[in-house]
């Protein structure tokens, strides 16, 4: 009864969260920005919504910016500031002196939203972003960062020098980087959360299986705790 009650709650809140991005799309479309990163490269993003909560979405190596739009238009209909930004190598962005240093980009996405007002900057980042977003935690100023939602991320080095106020590891109990990531979240500072789904689908591949509702439940909760 508990796990139907969990799966009813999951449905309800996927149902709430279409209906606020089905709002939020009908009256605003996302802005187009660009920002430097810290070794030259330019970087293109989608900026939803408003106001001084803000995320950076950082997808995987198989999905783009345009990927996020369903949680994007989910979070900014919440009252988050949201910015899905496209790597370098995807979309227009085009990287600086350091071509593989994916990182700065994510840096150069905090940094962006610090100039636009933003007084809590959270991180959600996916299988090759995931490792980026992690990356960037441990090069951020202590205090700069709030929570840091890592989706199956990729190897992180050092992750116990990463720095926020919290850090919730997702992964799938099928998928075959689930020890690694296990491995992870054992060395990354407290406070943490391991949120383990029935599923063997990796990262943003999750959200098209019946586990999607539950992925974003613990994505929006925890970006609101």
């Amino acid at each position: 009864m508990h796990g139907l009650g969990r799966h009813i709650r999951a449905v309800l809140l996927a149902l709430t969260l279409l209906v606020a991005a089905e709002s939020f799309g009908a009256e605003e479309k996302p802005e187009r920005v660009s920002f430097a990163t810290a070794d030259g490269g330019t970087i293109y993003a989608d900026l939803y919504g408003s106001g001084t909560d803000a995320v950076v979405l950082a997808h995987g190596a198989v999905f783009d910016k345009e990927s996020w739009e369903p949680l994007a238009e989910a979070l900014a209909g919440r009252e988050f500031l949201v910015l899905a930004l496209d790597f370098r190598g995807y979309g227009d962005s085009k990287p600086g002196r350091e071509q593989k240093s994916l990182y700065l980009d994510v840096l150069g996405a905090i940094d962006f939203l610090d100039q636009r007002g933003a007084s809590r900057i959270s991180l959600v980042g996916a299988s090759m972003g995931g490792y980026a977003a992690g990356r960037a935690a441990s090069e951020s100023r202590k205090g700069q960062l709030s929570t840091v939602v890592l989706l199956a991320p990729g190897p992180i080095p050092e992750p116990e020098t990463m720095k926020a106020e919290r850090f919730v590891f997702i992964v799938s109990e099928d998928e075959p980087g689930v020890d690694r990531v296990r491995r992870l979240y054992s060395l990354a500072p407290e406070p943490k959360t391991l949120e383990i789904l029935a599923t063997g689908a990796h990262a943003q591949h999750v959200f098209a299986t019946e586990q999607g509702p539950r992925l974003t439940e613990l994505i929006t909760a925890n970006l609101r705790q």
